[in-house]
């Protein structure tokens, strides 16, 4: 199956998708309304708009540098994950988002980095806890969220999960312990972006790692703004030989171009590989 991620409702009806995802919220905090005719999308700690107007819910390093976008490797502002009344803010849009379509996509969950945060609230949580060890405090927190959120999600429960597969990495990175959530999500999807998909051997190999590390099926979301159509057809064949599904985001046109010029070439009997290697069959 194939689908679409996009900012645009009406692209989720276009008959070459099989799914669609709409963002209702994104990392810049922009907001729109659920559809009842695509999977809604909410980023969850990552929201420009909220760091901005609150500083304070920026996650902070031991040295109090915050995670925004004034780090040269972040390329958007978090919100930390242990304030409840944003956790609640973001109930409260997932509850919208069911009201329209039972099945919800849960972007950006977990902390920043490794490093993050310390916190005040943070601090004095991870104090009072039942837990010695800063790291295991972290992964719980966002297995309760996750848990949490998924109590209220009575369809398809997906979760885009950071692309490294590495073992431990997206434990110590984000604090989310894979085998903790896997109980509670029913679809992963994993975004593998390239500007250009010139090589694909990367591709394959961080989508054989999370074949390796889940037991949950996943999709593999592709980059489509301004990808050669060949090249984006060449990382889909990829792509779906490890994943669930494939989807595509933000040009629904591109894609679409890519997925038709496939069902023509699997009416014709063509077959991609290389460059200058297709051959009839």
């Amino acid at each position: 199956m194939y689908g679409v991620v996009t900012r645009n409702a009406d692209e989720v009806r276009w008959p070459e998708f099989d799914r669609g995802f709409y963002e209702v919220k994104d990392v810049t905090g922009r907001s729109a309304d659920p559809i009842a005719d695509g999977v809604n999308m909410v980023s969850c700690f990552g929201d420009n708009a909220a760091a901005d107007a609150d500083p304070s819910l920026v996650p902070v390093d031991d040295m109090g540098r915050p995670a925004d976008r004034e780090r040269s490797y972040f390329d958007w502002a978090y919100v930390c994950p242990s304030r409840e009344d944003y956790r609640e803010g973001l109930f409260e849009i997932i509850d919208d988002c069911i009201a329209e379509n039972e099945d919800v996509r849960l972007d950006d969950i977990g902390f920043p980095r490794a490093e993050y945060c310390r916190c005040g609230v943070c601090e004095t949580s991870f104090a009072e806890s039942e837990y010695d060890d800063r790291m295991a405090w972290r992964a719980n927190v966002i297995t309760e969220f996750v848990d949490a959120a998924a109590d209220r999600i009575p369809g398809t429960v997906y979760m885009t999960l950071y692309p490294d597969p590495y073992p431990g990495h997206l434990y110590e990175r984000a604090g989310i312990d894979l085998e903790a959530i896997e109980e509670y999500i029913d679809e992963f999807v994993v975004p593998l972006y390239d500007t250009a998909y010139g090589t694909t051997y990367w591709l394959e190999t961080i989508a054989k790692g999370f074949e390796s590390a889940l037991e949950t099926p996943f999709n593999i979301e592709l980059y489509a703004i301004n990808i050669d159509v060949d090249d984006l057809i060449h990382a889909t064949e990829v792509a779906e030989e490890y994943a669930n599904d494939v989807f595509f985001g933000y040009e629904a046109s591109n894609a679409r171009a890519a997925l038709r010029r496939m069902q023509a070439d699997e009416r014709n009997g063509v077959t991609h590989g290389k460059p200058g290697s297709e051959t009839e069959s």
